[in-house]
């Protein structure tokens, strides 16, 4: 439940705490006083999309903070937990929006985006105003309404249901890799059959382009490596050359070398260079003897070049990746190659499923009917005491087949959607098409007394429920609010002295206004204070002790009624 709402630089708002009890809390003041403020602060602090307008005049940013009780919510707790947020028995969600345009998001102090604030406030609050849809009008939530009406007995089926769905859903994709038919299992077999005999035919080798590369690369450098070898080769060998430059140096110290140790290892030293450069020559010599390409090694060099780029071109980037395409090729083509009985086999067991999954799903039809006549009939009773006595309400249930078993999930396969007719002689249409706002307000309001909870939301918001009911219609309007809120936090605008004599916790929303401003306040009422905003909804004149009296019996009637109400939970 939401526990406390901060507002800054709101509209006219400046600065507003409100705290707000586990029952019924009514908002109520003179017309532009700024109760929508209020809910505006609430939407957008729930997600809702903001715009510069809502900043106060004068200030550069506005912000709303709301702290929920979520200790019996698992809903909320369960999303804590997938997004790996923190989950403690309070929520607070802090949300600022500038005059840039710019919005900030924190839950429970870590920052969040927009996504996952909607993933939290779809479990805490519902926000019901008079042009605003919400959640029994989404078909979806319509089914939802039904399985959590019928209890146990739909969960064990539905469980039933989701091992079949998920099993049938493993058969075909199991028969996907064998090939759904004959005919494509061939055709597969056949595109195979011809990249395992192209790349075999090529006969690839690990390391091979490389070394092709390197190939080309000699013989398109072969004038460069002749021209280098010979100018090595000549510097050793030409007269007064390497070898015949170490050739006079050994010579000389060959003269001397007995005088010292040293030179005869000189002299030593000298000798085997001359002898290292005299083979060195020799080597050169062989490699420009060897440096020959023909064109037909050349071309030989560019086609085998050419076959690797197109394989690699269409089985992977490297001859490695190609090699491993063939190996699955292969592996797939030996088990298509034997498939047929599994494929056989496979298509005998989904067929099989197939029928298990209608026949549950027909079970699920069969109690969400049940389920559905006894609730529609129960809300329909609830509308008459809310002044729709021609009310009707229904639920249609969309056609299927055997054939349909294939799209069922482990909700099954029924689709279904809420009619309803106010009017007498008018035909039942479906609900969002036809309801009015004030009908709307009510049609939940039968719906929320016999379900309450049944969206897993604690907190409902109404605002203006009041508007185009009066006397009667109002009171048990008053009573059916006191009846939620014994299990659902309410918080409801309104203008009726019915509603607001009904309440746990009043708040006034006034308009203050000084020499250079306007403000917005938000009182919470003394029970003085509730007497008098009574005595000006009823049209008295403040002051006036028979307007006083009948305020207090109104309030007198209200506890009694709330007392009795408590006692029967």
């Amino acid at each position: 439940m939401l526990n406390r709402l901060n507002i800054h630089n709101v509209a006219l708002i400046d600065e507003a705490e409100i705290e707000f009890c586990a029952g019924l809390n009514v908002l109520s003041g003179e017309t532009g006083s700024g109760k929508s403020v209020i809910l505006d602060s609430v939407n957008f602090v729930l997600g809702a999309k903001a715009d510069k307008s809502m900043i106060r005049y004068g200030r550069n940013e506005c912000s709303v903070s709301a702290e929920f009780d979520i200790t019996a919510n698992e809903g909320v707790q369960r999303a804590l937990e997938e997004m790996e947020l923190a989950v403690d028995d309070l929520l607070v969600i802090q949300r600022k929006f500038t005059q840039e345009g710019r919005s900030s998001i924190r839950i429970n102090g870590v920052p969040a985006n927009g996504a996952m604030l909607r993933r939290l406030t779809a479990h805490l609050v519902d926000v019901h105003g008079q042009s605003e849809h919400f959640f029994l009008l989404k078909e979806s939530n319509q089914l939802k309404v039904l399985d959590d009406a019928a209890g146990e007995e739909l969960l064990a089926l539905k469980e039933q249901l989701a091992a079949k769905t998920a099993a049938l859903r493993e058969d075909k994709k199991h028969l996907d890799r064998l090939g759904a038919d004959d005919g494509e299992r061939s055709r597969r077999l056949d595109i195979l059959s011809f990249q395992i005999e192209e790349i075999e035919k090529a006969e690839l080798k690990d390391g091979e382009e490389d070394e092709l590369l390197a190939r080309r690369a000699k013989m398109n450098a072969v004038e460069k490596i002749l021209s280098a070898l010979r100018e090595a080769e000549e510097a050793l060998t030409a007269d007064g050359a390497g070898t015949d430059a170490l050739r006079t140096a050994a010579r000389a110290m060959s003269g001397i070398a007995s005088l010292d140790p040293a030179y005869i290892e000189a002299c030593e030293r000298l000798e085997n260079l001359q002898a290292e450069a005299e083979d060195l020559a020799d080597t050169l010599s062989s490699l420009g003897e060897e440096v020959y390409f023909d064109e037909n090694e050349r071309t030989e060099t560019e086609n085998r070049l050419d076959e690797i780029k197109r394989l690699k071109r269409k089985y992977g980037p490297q001859i490695k990746d190609v090699l491993a395409f063939l190996d699955k090729a292969r592996e797939e083509y030996d088990m298509l190659s034997h498939s047929g009985e599994e494929a056989e086999r496979i298509k005998s067991a989904m067929e099989k499923c197939r029928k298990e999954i209608y026949a549950l799903c027909g079970r699920l039809t069969d109690v969400r009917k049940k389920t559905a006549a006894d609730f529609t009939a129960r809300v329909v009773a609830e509308l008459k005491t809310l002044n729709i006595p021609s009310a009707r309400f229904e639920t249609e249930f969309a056609p299927y087949t055997a054939t349909d078993a294939d799209r069922a999930t482990a909700n099954g396969l029924d689709e279904v959607r809420f009619l309803f007719s106010a009017n007498a002689g008018e035909p039942l249409k479906p609900l969002s098409k036809i309801i009015s706002g004030g009908e709307m307000s009510r049609f939940m309001l039968a719906v929320k007394t016999q379900l309450s909870g049944v969206n897993g939301i604690s907190t409902y918001i109404f605002d203006e429920i009041d508007a185009g009911i009066s006397g009667k219609t109002a009171k048990v309007v008053a009573e059916k609010f006191a009846m939620i809120a014994r299990n659902t936090q309410i918080i409801a605008v309104s203008h009726l002295a019915q509603i607001v004599c009904m309440a746990d916790r009043d708040f006034l929303i006034r308009k203050e206004e000084s020499a250079d401003k306007t403000c917005t306040k938000v009182l919470r009422l003394s029970d003085e204070e509730r007497v008098a905003e009574l005595v000006r909804l009823l049209g008295g004149d403040a002051g006036s002790e028979f307007a006083e009296k009948h305020a207090k019996e109104m309030i007198d009637s209200a506890k009694k009624l709330k007392n009795i109400l408590s006692q029967n939970v």
